[in-house]
């Protein structure tokens, strides 16, 4: 390389370097970060603050005022009932009616611990009926229920919370917990209370201090967040990041998510949907033990209650995506599979092969390799192409050197020569470009769909004990740029990418131009060393699989290609163009012809013109 390739790649590093060291991450607001702590939005903290002291103890005066009507029911003895399936374990609580807490049974926590979806600490709910004395949070009440602890099997199981506030008034939640999976049914009733409704609909207010289920707090962080579905089907969420966002839904919402990293609470209106929707979530970067906060607030048609349609799921499960098609339309978008033109790719291809390969071979390491020869199975007749345009170079090599020593280091004139050459003998120079830029798409496919795949969580394979996150093979103190740790699969990539770099730069010519692309061929899979070092080890590992697979395939498909035919044939085109027997260039190779013709009467032109001016003189 010479000075001006060296400093170029060193500007490029020091760019990279700089932009992390010295361009400022988002900072959460500092007004909405203290709102966290301290006061809240009015509406907000008025329901918080509700819901806090209906759990203090009241006499029979202070029922009668806060409740009203309800007071009957304003107070009486909690009792939990736990339900659970072979999927998941749910808690009640006779007081509200509500769900109390609510586990996964087959996952755990990133430290081994169950892991409780939701629980009384950290979730807290209301629902604010509108009546004549005032709004009254049914979740405060006290409900009757002959459900008792057990296990559902076979079949779903019925749980009825009632309270009765007068003879032939009361109100009813009803709750269905299937015998399989993670979705139950909600019903909420009213009978005989219209004489004592308020004009206006119910309001459900949802806050959910989210734990911390995965390792890496910043990368939960950055994941969690709210995702709805408006009444036109349009699929929205809350920027995810590390800091505070909120938004107010002009249109309903048929349903929202408080989206953790690989799992999910969720709210589906069977009927009508949710109307004034307002969704938030608020980061205090000071404090550990909590994800995030998701504050979900939305109005439930009282119409609809009236008349019997008081219908809803609650979905408190993982965010897989063979799981969430049923649940309600688009719900499966929740699991993210990249941009819009990657998303295809994703949702019709690596994910059903992914799920076909997973019931047939249990350890995922092994899945992954196996989903690489696959892939690389499909796309050997692109290996096949890209090959024999690299053996084709490799055969002009020698005409390719005796060129550049002809011309001198004049990058116009080794440029004009080339595709002369090029032209000649009848070789696109896009030839080897195309199949490689076909395979790109897959590439970006897995770079986003890993990532969300709960299918590689706490999945171990070697030395990484979770693939749906970096292997921690090496740790120490921070340092900026790289990190607390360095990931062996990582640099394995990193080593596997520079071989295969260097084994195509032998075989390749050097092209002329201003910067040396094999010397940057080295130069960016150190660069995404550093980008992929905290990326899950399950990508890493397949982007290693696939450059060794890759290198093996080119060394198989070498031994079948004859580069003395390849030349042969080459050396025809020659004569057949020379002879104008050749076919007449199209498309590209038309449109170089014709560049190339000006470039060369451009440099003549001003080669007579730099001879008049020296002859004058």
């Amino acid at each position: 390389m010479d000075r001006n390739q060296i400093i170029g790649i060193v500007l490029i590093l020091a760019m990279l370097v700089g932009y992390q060291l010295l361009v400022p991450k988002p900072a959460p607001d500092k007004q909405a970060a203290q709102q966290t702590q301290t006061t809240k939005p009015t509406t907000e903290s008025a329901a918080v603050a509700a819901i806090d002291q209906a759990e203090q103890p009241i006499d029979s005066a202070a029922a009668k005022a806060q409740f009203g009507a309800f007071a009957a029911v304003a107070s009486g003895q909690a009792r939990d009932i736990v339900v659970e399936n072979k999927d998941i374990k749910v808690t009640f609580s006779t007081h509200g009616g509500q769900v109390k807490e609510v586990v996964l049974k087959g996952y755990k926590t990133y430290n081994q611990k169950p892991l409780v979806l939701i629980d009384e600490k950290s979730s807290k709910t209301l629902l604010e009926l509108p009546t004549k004395q005032g709004n009254v949070d049914l979740h405060q009440l006290y409900y009757q229920t002959t459900a008792q602890n057990g296990t559902v099997s076979g079949q779903s199981q019925q749980i009825v919370f009632r309270a009765e506030v007068a003879p032939g008034q009361s109100v009813e939640q009803i709750y269905t917990i299937p015998a399989e999976g993670y979705v139950l049914d909600y019903n909420l009733k009213l009978d005989g209370l219209t004489n004592n409704l308020a004009t206006g609909d119910i309001r459900f207010f949802w806050e959910d201090k989210m734990r911390q289920y995965e390792n890496d707090l910043s990368n939960n962080r950055k994941a969690a967040t709210i995702n709805y579905l408006t009444a036109n089907e349009s699929f929205e969420k809350l920027t995810e990041g590390e800091s505070n966002q909120e938004v107010t839904v002009e249109e309903p919402v048929q349903w929202f998510t408080i989206k953790h990293k690989y799992f999910l609470s969720g709210f589906v209106a069977k009927n009508s949907p949710l109307r004034k929707a307002s969704f938030k979530t608020l980061v205090n970067p000071a404090d550990s033990s909590v994800v995030k906060t998701a504050i979900a607030d939305v109005l439930l048609p009282i119409t609809d209650i009236k008349a019997g349609k008081g219908q809803y799921k609650f979905y408190y499960g993982p965010n897989e995506f063979q799981l969430l098609g049923s649940v309600a339309p688009e719900f499966d978008q929740n699991v993210y599979l990249g941009y819009s033109v990657l998303k295809p790719i994703n949702k019709y291809f690596f994910v059903p092969v992914f799920n076909f390969l997973a019931k047939y071979i249990s350890n995922y390491g092994l899945l992954i390799i196996a989903l690489v020869l696959f892939v690389k199975l499909i796309l050997t007749p692109l290996t096949y192409k890209s090959y024999i345009s690299m053996a084709k170079m490799r055969v002009l090599q020698p005409e390719l050197n005796e060129m550049k020593e002809r011309v001198g280091d004049d990058m116009t004139k080794q440029q004009a020569e080339q595709m002369k050459l090029y032209q000649e003998v009848g070789v696109s120079p896009l030839s080897g470009c195309i199949p490689v830029l076909a395979t790109m798409p897959i590439l970006f496919s897995l770079f986003m769909l890993f990532p969300n795949l709960i299918e590689l969580r706490q999945k171990p394979f070697l030395w990484a004990t979770d693939l749906s996150t970096y292997d921690a093979f090496i740790t120490f103190p921070a340092i900026p740029f790289i990190g607390s740790h360095l990931s062996l699969f990582t640099v394995l990539m990193t080593a596997s990418s520079i071989a295969y770099a260097y084994y195509n730069n032998q075989t390749t010519p050097t092209q002329p131009g201003p910067v040396n692309m094999k010397a940057m061929s080295y130069v960016f899979p150190l660069m995404f060393m550093f980008v992929l070092n905290s990326y899950p080890a399950g990508l890493t590992f397949y982007y290693f699989i696939s450059n060794v697979v890759t290198i093996a395939q080119q060394q198989l498909i070498r031994r079948f290609v004859d580069e003395d035919k390849i030349k042969a044939v080459l050396d025809e085109n020659r004569r057949k163009n020379a002879a104008g027997e050749g076919k007449k260039p199209g498309g590209f190779q038309a449109l170089l012809q014709k560049q190339l013709a000006a470039a060369d009467e451009a440099r003549k032109n001003a080669d007579e013109a730099q001879k008049r001016a020296k002859s004058k003189k």
